[in-house]
């Protein structure tokens, strides 16, 4: 029998999230059954999605959700032998019962010297989501200029880096000068501090004059309505978050879209990188070739301990750091 360690969500967040919020346990797990294996958790993911879904995926008392890599240490079950390493989506826990069916074997050919840790980030559902975004939803076209907020997230440096492989001009923003840094040394065209700037609509129409083919959205607040006000005729939006909006208790409002989306012809569609599933292990072999050709870069903030988790959540909501944050266990 196997103790595993839980990050129990104590009580639905109200605002900006609180340690308290969360408590350890220990729950005995037992041995597994004929087509059964025993994972253990070497990296958890902590993600502003996290946030979001708070009250959507579980209740007070459940385990805290998300999703981890994870190696096999006891298998009954031939699909997954002892030692291969695995994504499952089964929350802040050391150990995990599984039948099989929730999890995702990691590719066989994962070069050794890519961290494993990026299958939570660019080579994971942040990799995905970029991919998908711009390649379902906005349907992106070398020579189109792409737009992206949050720019410096795990989501949004790994659009950046798609749409100069695709050859489009892409430009961000991001909420530090050291971020801003960072996406020019990632290939972005233009980039700026939206905290800095004196006027978003200036900052906007001066790194792209003749406005924006696609915007790729991750923000909303008024860095949306600036957003939208320079897009071009037929223009494109994915809207993959809303990190403004999270932590609120009041919700904010905004000048209504309708006429800028009517005149200019706008489309407009929000996704989950879950609708395209079935792509998944042929995209994650592109998202892991173009890593291993130099194309792909990735930064993570690595927080060591399980017992360190929520912290480490925390600290990705302030948004302080470059680079896609996992604990390591």
């Amino acid at each position: 029998m196997v103790k595993a360690k839980t990050w129990i969500l104590k009580k639905y967040f109200e605002g900006f999230p609180k340690e308290s919020d969360f408590e350890l346990r220990v729950v005995d797990l037992p041995e597994p059954k004929d087509g059964e294996v025993l994972v253990e958790a070497l990296y958890l993911s902590v993600d502003p999605y996290l946030r979001l879904f708070n009250r959507d995926f579980i209740k007070e008392g459940d385990v805290q959700y998300g999703g981890q890599v994870a190696k096999v240490i006891q298998s009954k079950n031939k699909a997954f032998p002892v030692g291969c390493h695995v994504f499952v989506h089964s929350g802040w826990r050391t150990h995990t019962l599984s039948d099989g069916s929730d999890l995702t074997k990691l590719p066989s050919n994962w070069p050794k010297d890519i961290p494993l840790s990026l299958a939570l980030g660019a080579i994971g559902m942040p990799g995905l989501t970029a991919l998908y975004g711009l390649e379902e939803v906005l349907q992106i076209k070398a020579g189109e200029t792409v737009l992206v907020s949050a720019a410096a997230g795990a989501v949004g440096a790994v659009v950046g880096q798609i749409c100069k492989i695709k050859g489009c001009k892409v430009v961000g923003s991001a909420g530090s000068d050291a971020k801003v840094a960072y996406l020019k040394e990632l290939g972005f065209d233009e980039a700026f501090n939206y905290k800095t700037v004196s006027s978003l609509e200036e900052a906007l129409k001066a790194a792209s004059p003749d406005g924006y083919d696609c915007y790729f959205e991750n923000v909303a607040g008024p860095f949306f309505t600036a957003a939208l006000s320079q897009m071009k005729k037929e223009g494109r939006i994915a809207v993959c978050g809303a990190i403004s909006l999270y932590n609120d208790t009041t919700p904010q409002t905004c000048p209504f879209p309708h006429k800028t989306m009517l005149v200019n012809h706008l489309k407009m569609e929000g996704f989950t990188v879950s609708k395209w599933k079935h792509k998944d292990e042929e995209s994650r072999q592109r998202l892991l070739t173009w890593m291993k050709e130099g194309k792909l870069k990735a930064k993570e903030v690595v927080t060591v301990g399980f017992e360190n988790t929520p912290a480490a959540f925390l600290r990705m909501l302030r948004g302080n750091d470059i680079g896609k944050h996992i604990v390591k266990v």
